[in-house]
């Protein structure tokens, strides 16, 4: 595998994280605590091997510029700038949601899950719809 092919590599992880999520949310919901944490820890590997493969990727290719002209700049900027600060926000969050739920803490695990879960779902989603902009729909992305 090439550094060039770590961008779909990286948002299928994130993906299947997605994904996850969402099991993990409705297994809650439905009462079924095991299936909630497997789906949730896996959430957690995927999004961590995620990160792992965006940072390599970007380390080693530098700055990407999107390649779409016209009206898809805007959009894809107004979708790029809310996600950042919010990927940002959302390791954090993800901790201060775990930390508890380990500590068996789940009043607060709750609390800060409601906070976690819609800024994890936006980033997971927006992740998959920059990366679909940028490298399937007007890609490839300009290097330097």
């Amino acid at each position: 595998m090439t550094v060039t092919e770590l961008p779909t590599l990286y948002t299928i992880f994130n993906a299947c994280a997605l994904l996850h999520i969402i099991l993990g949310l409705t297994m809650i919901k439905m009462g079924q605590k095991k299936a909630h944490i497997a789906s949730m820890v896996i959430a957690l590997l995927f999004s961590t091997a995620f990160l792992g493969c965006y940072l390599y990727y970007h380390y080693h290719a530098g700055h990407v510029r999107f390649a779409g002209q016209g009206w898809t700049r805007p959009v894809y900027f107004t979708i790029l700038f809310s996600h950042i600060p919010l990927a940002v926000l959302s390791l954090p969050l993800i901790i201060m949601t775990v930390l508890p739920a380990l500590r068996q803490r789940f009043d607060k695990h709750k609390r800060m899950a409601k906070w976690t879960v819609p800024v994890w779902l936006y980033v997971s989603v927006t992740g998959i719809i920059i990366y679909m902009m940028c490298y399937v729909w007007y890609g490839p992305p300009i290097r330097g």
